[in-house]
């Protein structure tokens, strides 16, 4: 495509404010570390506070809606002109799970337990974590989590299979409620706010994740681990991928997907090489039944653990951070989806993402919690004493045989998983760049790379000031208040747009 009809096709407004948002938000957080942490932690406070039943109730609904939906006669709709499914089965599931979940599904799933187990409550629940941090892990990476997915994917497949809109965006999402307002000032701030929540999302991603990755590097190669190594594994990510899209070098993106696969590799050298395979799978089931048994007031305001703030620390961080994802990760897989109907998009998407994270987090945080349990590490007290959740991970690694193996997988699965996740958001967000697009035709490479250096900006400042965990947390929180309306918006649009199809 031509410059100038490259330009004369994109929506500036829609790339030159979020990156000047997000320049001089980076600019005062490096400026005056200490006072943004403050401020950072006073808005979650105050989110915590008066918001937690309102995003509990969220995640319920955006849970229950979905299966009534497929159950219901519009499951039978098909997304695209009665058409054959785009991809098979196989590949289509692995697809949603691989480029919908970055590298900090490996990080959670070796270090989430530990988060737990030292929070008063599960300390002073019967049990302990033995009983209550994976059945925690899976509930928070489960149904209601893959319910926000699950919601506006089947609503983005709606729109651009069957209503067959020009526009990919948040707004057009909601253009059965909007109408004429779609394309004003309203709709445009819905998209401007969809943008930036998804880069407070991936900044939460990189700054909570890359310190594994560089700890992980450094154990192998023998380099000194810090931030700046971070800084530098986050800037290799960032160069790698650009070049990818710049050159169109298939053969990189090709080997960037099949580390992906390396993930599957990571899970099977714990399992079979870890020696407690008895161990991780009647753990596993047991966790698994506890978080079935209290599932319901996990769920909702009744369970005890919101007057001890355990909610508000843990389930509403987690719902706001699959939230700000929802700007992207529905839309791929809506738009991967077609040929297939309403009901299979639900049912399949529920299968396949719950398949994916569940083997992670009974596999990985089984293993830890079976080294802890027996007293061959004590990760709890090391996590407690210095908070370093990366070189904890690492001490699991070192109780595995040939551990730079293992870690040797593990880097290349979390770039693997980086790159797959980068191909998928940067390929989404790039459409809030034009004022029109069509679902078959796909962004300029150059607009994409642009996205790819956007999006390493805010996670830049937030591992070269040294925030925290919780106010790392914090930034995605934040990013989910207004993305929470939004999805309300879309659900509505989409149930007035199957009701009445022709308006």
């Amino acid at each position: 495509m031509k410059k100038r009809e490259l330009q004369q096709e994109l929506d500036w407004p829609m790339m030159v404010i979020p990156i000047s948002i997000i320049t001089i938000i980076s600019i005062v957080f490096f400026s005056w570390p200490k006072d943004s942490r403050q401020v950072l932690s006073l808005c979650r406070t105050w989110i915590n506070h008066h918001l937690t039943s309102y995003f509990l109730w969220i995640a319920i609904l955006c849970f229950v809606a979905p299966l009534i939906i497929a159950c219901s006669k519009w499951g039978k709709i098909r997304l695209g002109n009665n058409s054959r499914p785009q991809y098979s089965n196989l590949k289509w599931g692995t697809m949603i799970f691989t480029s919908t979940m970055s590298a900090d599904v490996i990080f959670y799933s070796l270090c989430e337990w530990t988060m737990y187990a030292n929070d008063p409550l599960i300390q002073s629940t019967p049990g302990g974590y033995r009983k209550w941090a994976l059945s925690y892990s899976l509930f928070h990476w489960g149904p209601l989590a893959w319910g926000f997915y699950i919601t506006l994917a089947i609503a983005f497949g709606y729109m651009l299979y069957v209503r067959q809109e020009d526009q990919q965006k948040f707004s057009t999402a909601c253009r059965p409620l909007l109408g004429s307002h779609t394309n004003t000032l309203v709709g445009k701030t819905i998209n401007l706010l969809a943008i930036i929540a998804l880069i407070a999302g991936t900044a939460t991603t990189f700054s909570m994740s890359m310190p594994l990755l560089s700890a992980a590097v450094s154990h192998i190669f023998g380099l000194s681990d810090g931030k700046w190594l971070s800084i530098v594994m986050l800037l290799l990510v960032m160069f790698t991928y650009t070049t990818t899209i710049i050159f169109g070098m298939n053969g990189i993106s090709k080997l960037a997907t099949t580390c992906s696969y390396f993930f599957i590799g990571l899970i099977l050298y714990f399992f079979i090489f870890g020696g407690q395979q008895g161990f991780i799978l009647n753990h596993g089931a047991k966790s698994f039944m506890t978080m079935l048994t209290h599932f319901s007031q996990m769920s909702t305001v009744t369970h005890p653990a919101i007057r001890n703030k355990f909610v508000q620390h843990w389930t509403v961080y987690y719902w706001c951070y699959w939230m700000v994802w929802c700007t992207a990760t529905p839309f791929f897989i809506g738009k991967i989806s077609k040929g297939r109907t309403i009901r299979n998009v639900v049912f399949g998407g529920f299968s396949w993402g719950l398949a994916g994270t569940y083997l992670a987090f009974i596999v990985l945080s089984g293993y830890g919690l079976a080294q802890q349990s027996q007293g061959h590490i004590h990760i709890l007290h090391q996590v407690s004493v210095n908070s370093s959740y990366a070189q904890s991970i690492i001490k699991i690694f070192e109780t595995l045989p040939f551990p730079n193996i293992a870690l040797l997988l593990l880097v290349v699965a979390m770039v693997g998983l980086y790159s797959t996740v980068f191909d998928s958001i940067t390929m989404v967000v790039s459409s809030y760049s034009y004022k029109f697009l069509n679902v078959n035709t796909e962004p300029d490479r150059k607009i994409r790379a642009f996205w790819a250096f956007t999006f390493v900006i805010l996670p830049l400042a937030l591992i070269a000031t040294g925030n925290s965990v919780y106010n790392i947390q914090s930034v995605a929180i934040i990013g989910a208040l207004p993305i929470s309306i939004i999805i309300i918006l879309i659900l509505a649009s989409f149930l007035i747009s199957v009701r009445y199809p022709h308006n």
